[in-house]
């Protein structure tokens, strides 16, 4: 992999989480959405999709976030996607605790789409802490039996 790769690489994580969050039941979008907006004010959730991450967040209740089914599945694909690029700007680390998340979730660490993003978010750590090469293999995430 070369260097004009890099971003790419940084381009298809909120793709990606927007296939874990689609796929994943509700309790477990519940959490992806709580560890996503964490890291924002309301004022860039207002910015993203619509509004529709402040709707959530005002109405979802705070340390606590408990959104009602109906708000979260006014939710697309499109708008994970917008917050993912907006927290990786804010918040590398928010996205980088998403690795810690997929692996330790039972119901999310047997997706393939889980264990691909795993994958790239430990990729893109070593190569932030400048331990691998861009280049440089990184060791697969195998999905769960």
């Amino acid at each position: 992999m070369s260097n004009e790769q890099a971003p790419r690489i940084d381009g298809s994580i909120p793709v990606l989480v927007a296939q874990v969050y689609e796929a994943a039941p509700q309790e477990e979008r519940r959490e992806l959405l709580a560890m996503l907006i964490k890291p924002l004010g309301l004022l860039s959730l207002a910015a993203i999709g619509g509004g529709i991450f402040a709707h959530l967040r005002l109405k979802g209740g705070w340390p606590e976030f408990q959104p009602a089914v109906k708000d979260m599945e006014r939710v697309r694909a499109s708008d994970v996607v917008a917050l993912v690029h907006h927290v990786q700007q804010v918040s590398v680390e928010t996205v980088q605790g998403l690795a810690t998340y997929l692996k330790t979730s039972p119901v999310l660490a047997g997706s393939a789409t889980a264990a691909v993003l795993i994958t790239l978010l430990l990729q893109r750590a070593r190569r932030r802490r400048g331990g691998a090469e861009p280049g440089e293999p990184v060791e697969p995430v195998e999905p769960a039996a």
